[in-house]
C-alpha cells in the first residue's frame, strides 16, 4: 500500500553518523505533517514514509544525495563589505536571510568577514552529510 499523495503525520528524530541529533519532532511535542511524495520533504524521507503503515516505526539511512545534496563550493560567495547595507553588523557564524531576485527570502550562513570581504555559504547546513532518521508514522489522513 502506498501513502503517495496522502497527508501523513510522523514523529522523527534525525541524527548524523556520529550520533549527533540535529532535529526531532519529539522535542517540539507535535508530529510533522506533510503530503507524502509531493516534494515537500527530502527525497529519502519521502521514500521511507511512502510504504509505511500507521503505527509503524522504522530507522532509515539517507545518503547526502537523497537528503540535502552534496556541498557545492560554487554556493560559497565572497562579496565586498561595502556592497552590503549594514554589512558591518552581520553576525559571523550565524545564518541570516537575504532576499532573492523574486523577493523570496533564503537562508545564508555568514562564514566570515576578512579584509573587507564577507564570505557567505548558501549551502544547506546539512549539505554533504548522510542522515539517519527514526520515523514513526502516527497518522494517515488519506
Amino acid at each position: 500500500m502506498s501513502n503517495k499523495g496522502k497527508k501523513v503525520k510522523v514523529h522523527y528524530t534525525g541524527t548524523l553518523d556520529d550520533g549527533t541529533k540535529f532535529d526531532s519532532s519529539l522535542d517540539r511535542g507535535e508530529p510533522l505533517e506533510f503530503t507524502c511524495m509531493a516534494g515537500q520533504m527530502i527525497p529519502g524521507f519521502d521514500a521511507a514514509v511512502e510504504t509505511m503503515e500507521q503505527g509503524e516505526t522504522k530507522t532509515v539511512y539517507i545518503p547526502a544525495a537523497d537528503a540535502y545534496g552534496e556541498r557545492n563550493e560554487e554556493l560559497v560567495q565572497r562579496i565586498p563589505l561595502e556592497n552590503i547595507p549594514n554589512g558591518d553588523q552581520l553576525p559571523v557564524g550565524q545564518t541570516v536571510y537575504m532576499q532573492g531576485p523574486t523577493g523570496q527570502p533564503f537562508p545564508v550562513f555568514v562564514q566570515g568577514i576578512e579584509n573587507g570581504i564577507v564570505t557567505f555559504d548558501m549551502n544547506h547546513e546539512l549539505a554533504g552529510k548522510d542522515l539517519n532518521f527514526e520515523i514513526t508514522l502516527v497518522e494517515i489522513e488519506g
